[in-house]
């Protein structure tokens, strides 16, 4: 009686024990799916393990993105990719998405880095990690030349034309509650509405419009600085630390050896203007 009451209380004590173990946060189940969406090797295991990084960049967004004769992605978030792609001796795959679609992207784990001209601010940061930055800018507008528009005070009742999912609208109205703010698609939408004389203006990084005068005579950029300077960086999901760290380490060394101040020289035909860090 007493042998049998003793095995019931250790069969008792194992399948607490094993409850527990599969309650516990941090203790996964071999192919299980972690919090990132990802398996719990985490992503870094996930892109290794594959042979290839799945990227998503705005391919409507030259020359950070675009879509080449030859219908490959090419540009300079691209070159990127590659370049990060050869460090972790695997593919780049690249897909083209919205600036709408950004995190949402992340979130159903349908890519495991974002790049796309990514801006780092609070709110996002409540939803996904950014990594260090790798490109800083300003924001101006993009105006016709005799539009006599010289800074946004000028945008009194005029139309401004910001690309969903962007903060350049909530920017512009924080400084001109008066602007008329119209939404596009893609940066090529707004581009166009501006060129067609659909909108009056519109409000982007001001090293991509000058990229995009450069191609149009008819068009100049703005000298005014509407926000503070704007640190973009690459958006991975919360949670996963190994895979930010790994990216991080790649970052650090493209930048300190000088590719991505060559790289960026490739595509603006210009040096930097801002330095990556901060200055206090």
């Amino acid at each position: 009686m007493k042998r049998a009451r003793l095995v019931a209380a250790l069969s008792v004590s194992i399948a607490a024990l094993v409850a527990l173990s599969a309650c516990t946060p941090g203790v996964s189940q071999p192919g299980s799916t972690d919090q990132s969406g990802g398996t719990t090797g985490g992503t870094l295991a996930s892109v290794l393990q594959s042979g290839t990084v799945r990227v998503a960049d705005c391919l409507s967004f030259a020359p950070f993105g675009f879509v080449d004769a030859n219908g490959q992605p090419a540009g300079y978030d691209v070159d990127i990719a590659n370049a990060l792609a050869a460090d972790l001796g695997v593919k780049a795959v690249v897909t083209d998405t919205t600036s709408a679609n950004r995190i949402p992207n992340l979130l159903t784990n349908k890519v495991d880095i974002v790049f796309c001209n990514f801006t780092i601010t609070g709110d996002r940061a409540n939803q996904i990690d950014f990594t260090n930055p790798y490109v800083v800018a300003s924001e101006a507008l993009l105006v016709k030349k005799n539009s006599g528009i010289n800074t946004v005070a000028d945008m009194t009742g005029k139309s401004v034309a910001v690309v969903k999912g962007s903060t350049n609208g909530d920017d512009v109205t924080a400084v001109n509650p008066q602007a008329k703010i119209q939404q596009y698609d893609s940066s090529a939408a707004a581009i166009l509405a501006v060129q067609q004389g659909q909108a009056d203006a519109m409000v982007e990084d001001s090293n991509f419009l000058a990229y995009q005068a450069s191609l149009d005579s008819s068009l100049m950029v703005t000298s005014d600085q509407l926000v503070p300077l704007e640190y973009n960086a690459f958006g991975v999901r919360q949670g996963d630390q190994t895979w930010l760290n790994r990216v991080n380490d790649f970052l650090f060394r493209f930048n300190a050896s000088g590719q991505n101040e060559q790289l960026y020289e490739k595509w603006f035909q210009t040096k930097p203007k801002y330095p990556l860090n901060p200055q206090f």
